[in-house]
């Protein structure tokens, strides 16, 4: 069952989003060529004892990870398109990166996901992070009360078809709350005006990623990174979003 959220209750998540946002800037910003990888994940973890957040991600033990994780950022370079588990690894010119990140403050979630160039971008990894973003986008639109679930999936999917991109389906969007995964599943592609009614209070992780050439997955030895099955690049955009009665109110944009 979903919870529908209150008004308070949101806005507890909004105060969770801003810092998010928050994260997801100082730590796509710091990232350079000849960085490490680890750099990224201890910056984060400073951060999170200092705002007196909860890191979801920290013991997170679901029935697809192998055994408990023990990290507080999800970081997926390349061809790493989901749960990228953060390791020894030095940033090259021109790599592509993907940081992940959900936290609780005061009990309340939100979780968002970005993806940068790091340092020189390549211009067929830029088309591929603008169509994420621009699916986001979409989606976000469609958050409105008395539109279908499906619709949202289905403007993702007709986002990245436009693109040229393949959709995989086995990893998508979620409820969020209470907890960092919550009902409904969010796909990236569906049917419109079909599934569940969307009500005020609802809340949302809408999270478009694309690979792309292909919408196959293989996991690493480690357990949980997952990458593509051709070797192709990926890209992955994530909002939190709560339905107003306004409309769509993005949790973790930008303060």
């Amino acid at each position: 069952m979903m919870e529908l959220k209150t008004p308070a209750e949101i806005a507890k998540m909004r105060t969770t989003g801003i810092f998010i946002a928050e994260l997801l800037e100082e730590l796509t910003t710091m990232a350079e060529p000849g960085m490490n990888l680890m750099e990224l994940e201890y910056r984060a973890r400073t951060m999170i004892e200092d705002r007196g957040a909860v890191s979801c991600y920290w013991d997170y033990a679901p029935s697809f990870g192998s055994g408990p994780f023990r990290n507080v950022t999800c970081l997926s370079v390349n061809d790493a398109c989901l749960h990228g588990l953060p390791h020894d690894y030095v940033f090259a010119d021109g790599d592509l990166l993907t940081v992940d990140i959900a936290v609780s403050i005061d009990g309340w979630v939100a979780d968002a996901a970005r993806s940068v160039s790091v340092g020189t971008a390549r211009e067929e990894d830029t088309r591929l992070i603008e169509c994420t973003r621009v699916a986001l986008d979409a989606a976000i639109d469609e958050m409105r009360p008395g539109n279908k679930l499906g619709t949202v999936s289905s403007v993702i999917g007709e986002t990245a078809k436009r693109y040229g991109y393949p959709v995989n389906t086995q990893f998508g969007g979620h409820g969020l709350g209470r907890t960092m995964h919550e009902d409904p599943h969010v796909p990236n592609t569906g049917k419109a005006r079909k599934g569940m009614l969307l009500r005020t209070g609802t809340t949302l992780a809408l999270e478009p990623w694309f690979c792309a050439t292909t919408d196959q997955i293989t996991f690493d030895p480690d357990g949980w990174t997952l990458r593509s099955a051709d070797g192709s690049r990926a890209a992955h955009s994530e909002h939190t979003v709560a339905i107003t009665e306004d409309g769509p109110l993005v949790l973790t944009a930008p303060a």
